[in-house]
This record gives C-alpha cells, structure tokens and sequence, in this order.
C-alpha cells in the first residue's frame, strides 16, 4: 500500500472514535452571541487545544477581548507550502428551540430510508463538523506516518458568529506567526451530495439601519390622516425604489465595479445543470427574480443585491389600532461583487434615502459592518492541487464555484497577511445551518476527512 493509501484506510477504520470526538465538542453550547455561554466558549477553546496538542499539533488557547483563538503549530521547513488552516468553533443560538426535534446539544445518528446518515445537532455542519475533517486527518496522517507532509498552522476562532470583533486586532498583533503560503478554509460546500467544489469567489456585504421620524409622538390616523407624514409610507418608498422593472438597483453608481462572469467560467457553469425553479422549490417558492438576462447562478453568486431584512413601524399588537407611527424602521443589507467598494455603496444608498425623506421629517442611520467581495485566481497552483485531490476521492471533478454569502476573514488573510486561501467545503445547501434541526452528512464527515489527506499530499507534491 502507498503511503496516502494507509493513512486513508487508518481513517476508515477510525470514524466511530473519530465521530465520538466530534460529538463531545457539538456537546459543548459555544454560543458566541450570548454572554451566558462565554465560559463554554472557553471551554471548546480548551477542549480544541488539548485535542490539537495530544495528535502531535502544540496548540494553546489566546485570550482576546472577547472569547478566546486557539493557535497551534507543527512545523520543520518541510517542502511545499507553509498552510494555515482556518475555522470557528462557537455555533449560532438555537432559537426557536420548540423547533428542534430532539436538545441541540445532544448529537445524534439519523438514518434514512435510503441508507444514508447524517449528523444532526447545532454545529454538525457549521463550524465543527467541517472544521474536525481536517483535524481528524491530521490525526491519521501524523499516527500513520510521525509526521504531516507539509507544515501545518491552525487558528480556530471563537466569535464567526458574532461579526468577529477580535480578528482584526489578534491578526495584527500575531502577523508574523500567522502568515503563511496558504490559507485553507474549510467553512464552504460541496456543488451537490456526490460533486465536490472550491469556491472561487465570495460576495462582500454591507448594511444599514435606517429610522425614519416624522411627528414628536404617534398620532390618531382619523384626526391627522392625510395631512401628517406617515413614516411608514416613506420607508415602503424607500424600499420600492431600490430596484427597477428590469431588477436591477437603482443607487448611483452602484454597478462601479461590477463585472461580467468570465466566459470560461460562464461555460462551466452552464454545465452544472442548475435549475432555478428546483432551487427554489425545496424552499415553497416557483418564480425567480434578480437581473433579467442572467444565469440563474449569477444571480447567487456573482451579481450585486439590495435586500430588505427587516421592517417595522406603528402597532405590533393584537387587533388594531389607529395610529399614524412616531417613526418607522427598516434594516438593509447589500451583498457586493467583484470591485465594489462598501463605502460608496454605503454613502449611495444614504445619499438615496436622503432624497426621499421630506423636509420635515428626519433620518438616523445604524452602520453594519462593510467587506468587499473577494475573487480568487483559478489559475493558483493550489487550486489545481486540490482538484486532484477532490477528483481521487470523490471520482468526479471538483466544480469551481461561487458563493452566495461572506466569509471576511478571507479577505483579511489577504489584506492583513498577503496570503491566499483555497476554500473547500463538504456542507450542502440543505444542512440548514442558523436554522432548527441542523445538519451534517456522515459522508461529507468521512469523505471530508479523506479528502484533507488527499489535499496535503497533494500540495507536498513538487
């Protein structure tokens, strides 16, 4: 047997323990949002460094001011690439906890009709499931050969969930030890259950909250209705105007920096045999919308959006009650591409609510945090590593994607550490991460494990 053959079948006759790991760190409630789970926080923090230390990887928890990094290292100035391998150990609340079908912290084996399994607790799939693939194949790799075939660095996080408040300053302040070759993330998804896939490009994101106010208190709708400004009227223009019949946005120079997809990658993607309506369909819905004239995977990966994530004003209660409100609300967020820069989307979209408020009435706004969109080269010769990776485990070739969401510490390992990073995930669009009943595929777990052994031999190859 080769040696990547060993330490393959070493992992295959360790899941059940390697499972067992897993689910004493799904156990631990590492909430990073609530205060009251700060000391669990600390304790996954603990329970990952204690882990890392004991497969041969010296590993310590850093304080922050807020929960707590986990570093290690296990380095010689091996060949090939220096790689940090990135991931985040607190998970997102459990609300509506009436939803769950069993406690969230108590992991359990779900078997379908099918013979399938998966993994089902908050975690399975985001961060820890993904994160403990690459542990566990360090563990292999090290217990079947003494050692890694690359140098390994690792910084799990403890505040993903939170908006990462303390990443910027433990970047700055640990620049030297944290720069790399190569970052590997692993907190991305597969193209389908049996389709493995890098992700080449993430989109940006920024938000704000918009108050709109007009009179000093709520007034009876009978004796001031149709004269006083009714904010809940001037929000809904807000919001009706951000986008013409064509769905495009109507900002300012919103598209400044917005490219077209590159027509390799246009054809690739025409071959992945998407379906909008299926898409959508798992979801209750039939009918897309977005851009008129684009691929429908454009319209989630690679195109600019507006979208309105919340909205109130006036009486909540039961009943009714005949009120023009005081004031009206409305949360925003706007998912960039390519160059787009949050700033001026930010100064645009303000500019825009601006000019639709009347003279008499007033507009505070609650900055959300801003990233660009980060593009990857295709052409890096880590990419094409891992697609043979990918393509021996899983016998197919790994699709090169685009993703939906923001993922900003990959923009920071550029900008702070001039380090690109290679994005392989094995989670797929129904694991319903943030949602009740999250879940993780046993086979994306244990092909996940095998593929991270695959990937470092690859990338120690010449």
């Amino acid at each position: 047997m080769s040696q990547i053959d060993k330490v393959l079948a070493r992992i295959d006759a360790d899941l059940d323990n390697a499972l067992a790991r897993l689910f004493d760190l799904i156990k631990i409630p590492s909430i990073s949002t609530d205060p009251s789970y700060k000391a669990d926080c600390r304790k996954a923090a603990e329970w990952l460094a204690a882990e890392l230390t004991g497969i041969g990887i010296p590993a310590s928890v850093r304080d922050t001011a807020g929960h707590p990094m986990v570093v290690g290292h296990r380095k010689s100035g091996k060949p090939g690439p220096h790689v940090l391998f990135y991931g985040h150990y607190d998970v997102q609340p459990v609300d509506p906890l009436n939803l769950w079908e069993t406690d969230p912290f108590e992991p359990r084996i779900v078997a379908r009709a099918d013979g399938s399994k998966m993994i089902v607790a908050r975690g399975a799939a985001d961060d820890k499931g993904q994160l403990m693939t690459f542990v566990e194949a360090a563990r292999a790799y090290i217990a079947e050969t003494g050692d890694l075939p690359v140098d390994v660095s690792i910084l799990f996080e403890g505040e993903e969930e939170s908006g990462s408040p303390s990443l910027h300053p433990f970047l700055e302040a640990n620049h030297d030890e944290l720069s790399c070759d190569l970052a590997l993330v692993c907190d991305t998804g597969m193209w389908d259950r049996d389709t493995p896939a890098i992700a080449l490009m993430l989109r940006g994101m920024v938000g704000d909250e918009v108050i709109v106010k007009a009179a000093a208190r709520d007034l009876h709708s009978g004796s001031y209705g149709g004269s006083a400004q009714n904010p809940n009227h001037i929000v809904a223009s807000i919001i009706a105007g951000l986008h013409d019949e064509n769905g495009r946005i109507t900002l300012p120079g919103f598209y400044d920096g917005v490219h077209d997809l590159p027509e390799s990658l246009a054809a690739m993607w025409s071959k992945l045999d998407f379906s909008a309506e299926e898409f959508l369909g798992e979801i209750g819905l039939k009918y897309p919308r977005g851009e008129k004239g684009r691929l429908p995977l454009e319209h989630i990966w690679t195109r600019p959006t507006a979208e309105v994530n919340g909205m109130w004003g006036g009486y909540q209660g039961p009943g009714s009650k005949t009120v023009i409100p005081a004031e009206a609300h409305a949360k925003f967020t706007f998912r960039l591409v390519g160059d787009q820069d949050p700033d001026k989307v930010r100064e645009a979209f303000r500019a825009y609510v601006r000019s639709k408020v009347p003279a008499d009435c007033t507009v505070d706004f609650i900055a959300k945090d801003g990233s660009p969109a980060i593009s990857l080269n295709p052409d890096m010769p880590a990419i094409a590593k891992g697609q043979a990776a990918l393509k021996a485990e899983w016998g197919k070739e790994a699709a090169l994607i685009g993703m939906g969401g923001s993922i900003p510490i990959v923009g920071d390992f550029k900008r702070m550490l001039g380090m690109d990073s290679m994005l392989i995930g094995f989670g797929l669009d129904d694991d319903q991460i943030h949602s009740p009943n999250e879940k993780y595929e046993l086979k994306s777990f244990h092909k996940g494990i095998r593929s991270w052994a695959r990937v470092l031999e690859e990338l120690a190859k010449a």
